[in-house]
């Protein structure tokens, strides 16, 4: 057959996607770390479409809406928490260790911990440019599988993911609420000190799940922190040389 006589369809390079799609292994791996097999695989599938999925121009709904839902339900179930947790607890003891629970880099953490990075729907631009480990990308994320969790399960579905992937930090805000960089900057401004120095030593491993090494440098001594986020790192390293100092933070 002569080419001239070929539709132009047929004669075309079939398109490439545009994004980068989960597969169904790692969907299926994902329900695993979330406790959940999900009625509706829809509902997951929109919970990890970023608004770049498509480069804008898709037609699949992203989790924006989702994770408005599920900021609401993170809310919900973190004060739940600590009003149960603790009775002696009043408003003033609860709000600053809600506003812990809430933020957007605990929810990121807890987003590196299920491993949400590896499922996301992203641009091929927004993955180039490592947005599977970016704090917001995460956390977003994360409040919206927490509401599709609860749209396809309930209040159980919601909560066991809640008390798996927050686990550590439940245990953190029964203690001490300070956070530790905010403690350690007090010491270390005590009777004329400057403020402390934090720097990045290294970053290993994987976009979808990095170990940051970071230096903190006050009072003319130093400490190490080691974390999958880089905050996380700096948080450790305050809390090692306020230690090392006698300083507990528990």
């Amino acid at each position: 057959m002569d080419l001239v006589s070929v539709p132009p369809a047929c004669i075309c390079q079939p398109a490439k996607k545009p994004v980068s799609e989960p597969t169904t292994e790692a969907l299926t791996a994902l329900e695993e770390r979330l406790g959940h097999r999900f009625t509706d695989k829809a509902l997951l599938l929109r919970a990890l479409t970023h608004s770049s999925y498509g480069d804008g121009r898709g037609d699949a709904p992203n989790n924006e809406r989702l994770e408005f839902l599920g900021d609401r339900v993170l809310g919900l179930l973190a004060a739940r928490f600590l009003f149960l947790e603790n009775r002696g607890f009043d408003e003033g003891d609860m709000a600053p260790r809600l506003n812990t629970l809430v933020r957007k880099e605990t929810c990121a953490d807890a987003a590196r911990l299920a491993n949400l990075g590896e499922a996301l729907r992203l641009s091929k631009a927004e993955t180039r440019s490592g947005g599977r480990d970016k704090t917001k990308i995460l956390g977003d994320v994360c409040e919206a599988v927490l509401a599709a969790l609860y749209l396809d399960g309930g209040m159980e579905a919601a909560s066991h993911f809640f008390e798996t992937y927050w686990a550590e930090n439940l245990r953190d805000v029964m203690g001490n609420v300070r956070d530790p960089k905010s403690h350690l900057q007090e010491w270390a401004q005590s009777e004329g000190g400057e403020l402390p120095v934090y720097t990045l030593k290294t970053r290993q491993g994987p976009d979808h799940a990095p170990q940051f090494v970071v230096e903190v440098q006050a009072k003319g001594q130093k400490a190490i922190g080691t974390a999958n986020s880089k905050q996380e790192a700096e948080r450790q390293a305050a809390r090692e040389i306020l230690k090392q100092n006698g300083h507990t933070h528990d």
